[in-house]
């Protein structure tokens, strides 16, 4: 299929002289989860990660995504004419080196300016032009120009998210974006990102997959904010809630608006990271502040409201999860549980709780092999049954009207080798060395991931992924600007209110993988905050036991050891009123001291 797609994009690209097509894995609002209209990327190569990038050349045509994705893109390409091309890997070229060694000096690439965001563009058509290349950002999109039944914009509908959950009115957040816009002495502010216009608006809705999100734009002045959104989707109690701080337009009409914004002259604000190229030329001709957004960070430091609603929601998944894995205890040994199967029962114990709307993500449920794949995710082909011989992974989360939650633990089917047991108890202590650490105000993320891998390096071990990634007030489960990677978050020092995850892992390729996953929040170190430095540390909201199974207790220092058991006694205490009898039973042994 993917074959047969790349030829007809080819003909759409000699039709238009070009020798170059870009397909991007976003959209035009540079969402990590695309809505189904705009899944280009996953529909020209078969590939569909949650991060990759296409292009597409006359004779070749290559995927570059990261090492979470390697061994599903290898098994998603297969036989689409595109080739993997390893992002990390020293032997890979990027991008733009590709480009000029596979083109010729005088040739057009071509891209989608709604595709791209507006620094990676003006970047990507410097480099390309230095190398003699041409850059064409065309109105049409060639990948849409052959997509005979691409889906239209969504119309399920938009909904309030009340303030007891939101915790600050919309019109206290607009005053917040006014006074920072005029900090930077601007009369307008362009909003593209789709968790943060919902963010702003006190909105959800439901267009992409597992994010509580709507398609929309907004523009803000000093003097009005507009929403532009299919209109239909907006019902009486959302035009009231947004009654005199907002006026709803069509989505359709943004164009016209940006153009009558630019033709005022207006210095605007635009974030060149987030906001697409095409947005972006509307302003050539204005003075530009390019700078994130406000908006980000205040979405990333959580209020009370926000903080409290995800304590209480992890509270309700910590019942789902021991319901989970009482019962996976069980029925293993009974036989007949699959991959997928198991998935299914878990999202059956998390829709029985209050205020569940549905999972965060694609759940992965992975045994023995398949835990070797970072991001896998079972279908009919590959879903295998679960015996007593391994161990098995399951990464999975639920979207609650009061929070998101993210969750993964690696429970032992079976008696675990003496490998799996000292890999698990390496990633064990990483996870609790991070939980552990108190760092001054102003630490950055890879400062303290390198803590996170501390004992698996000790073994000559690693993992292919960050440690921590940011995560929305029943928003997405990927939220920046805040992470703890290596690579990313460089200029985000962490802050008080910010919520994360804390999951190291291990992956033995063809044989098993381990990852151990709390969400945790910043919090004030208030005993060490003296001498003129503010500390800050970690406090956690996920409640559920991790497998004493698969620990080597000979390995973990004391402080390890403490660390484990008073957290299986805060399990215990919270949880154990919550389940039923023999669950009761099931949690006592499993949050025991060690």
């Amino acid at each position: 299929m993917s074959a047969e797609r790349l030829a007809r994009l080819r003909e759409e690209m000699k039709r238009h002289n070009l020798h170059a097509w870009l397909v991007p894995g976003t959209d035009a609002h540079q969402s990590e989860y695309v809505p189904q209209l705009w899944q280009r990327r996953a529909w020209i190569s078969g590939f569909n990660g949650s991060a990759g990038d296409v292009v597409v050349t006359r004779d070749d045509a290559g995927l570059w995504t990261d090492g979470r994705y390697f061994v599903q893109a290898e098994q998603q390409l297969a036989g689409s004419g595109i080739r993997l091309m390893k992002m990390g890997d020293l032997a890979t070229p990027d991008i733009p080196t590709y480009l000029t060694q596979q083109l010729s000096e005088g040739q057009t690439v071509g891209m989608d300016p709604r595709t791209i965001a507006h620094n990676q563009a003006v970047q990507l058509k410097k480099q390309l032009e230095q190398s003699g290349l041409k850059v064409r950002f065309m109105s049409e999109n060639l990948v849409d120009a052959i997509w005979d039944d691409q889906p239209g914009l969504p119309d399920a509908p938009i909904r309030v998210h009340p303030l007891k959950y939101a915790g600050e009115s919309v019109s206290d957040k607009l005053d917040r974006l006014r006074a920072a816009m005029k900090e930077r002495h601007c009369q307008a502010h362009v909003v593209t990102m789709l968790d943060a216009i919902a963010w702003l608006f006190n909105l959800r809705g439901s267009d992409v997959a597992y994010n509580p999100v709507f398609i929309a734009y907004a523009l803000i002045t000093q003097d009005d904010a507009q929403l532009f959104i299919r209109p239909d989707k907006a019902d009486d109690s959302v035009r009231e809630h947004l009654n005199g701080l907002v006026k709803l337009a069509d989505y359709n009409n943004f164009s016209d608006a940006l153009s009558q914004l630019s033709a005022g002259g207006v210095r605007v604000w635009l974030d060149g990271q987030t906001t697409n190229h095409w947005i972006a030329n509307h302003f050539k001709d204005n003075p530009v502040v390019d700078a994130p957004s406000p908006v980000i960070m205040f979405k990333a430091v959580k209020n009370k409201a926000e903080l409290n609603g995800y304590k209480a929601c992890h509270v309700r998944d910590g019942v789902a999860m021991v319901r989970f894995l009482h019962w996976l205890d069980h029925a293993v040994k009974e036989g007949g549980v699959t991959e997928i199967s198991a998935q299914e029962k878990l999202e059956a114990f998390r829709r029985e709780l209050d205020m569940y709307v549905g999972p965060s993500f694609a759940t992965i449920s992975s045994y023995k092999i398949h835990g070797a794949i970072i991001h896998y995710s079972a279908t009919p082909e590959s879903d295998i049954p679960l015996e007593e011989d391994s161990i098995y992974l399951i990464d999975s989360g639920g979207q609650f009207l009061d929070g998101t939650t993210d969750i993964t633990r690696t429970v032992a089917l079976g008696t675990p080798s003496d490998e799996e047991k000292e890999r698990f108890t390496a990633v064990l202590m990483g996870h609790i060395d991070l939980m552990l650490t108190s760092f001054v105000e102003g630490t950055t993320g890879p400062a303290l991931d390198v803590i996170a891998r501390r004992h698996l390096w000790n073994l000559g071990l690693n993992y292919n992924h960050g440690t921590g990634h940011g995560v929305g007030a029943h928003l997405g489960v990927h939220e920046g600007p805040q992470s703890i990677k290596p690579a990313k978050g460089l200029g985000i020092p962490l802050r008080e209110g910010m919520i994360l995850s804390n999951e190291p892992g291990y992956y033995k390729d063809g044989a098993y993988g381990i990852r151990i996953e709390n969400l945790v929040n910043v919090i004030k170190d208030e005993a060490r905050s003296t001498n003129g430095f503010t500390f800050l540390t970690f406090d956690y909201a996920t409640l559920c036991p991790i497998d004493l199974r698969c620990i080597n207790k000979a390995m973990m220092e004391p402080k390890h050891i403490e660390w484990l058991n008073a957290y299986h006694k805060k399990v215990w205490a919270t949880l154990s009123p919550m389940v039923e009898d023999d669950v009761r039973a099931w949690l006592e042994q499993a949050t025991r001291s060690l």
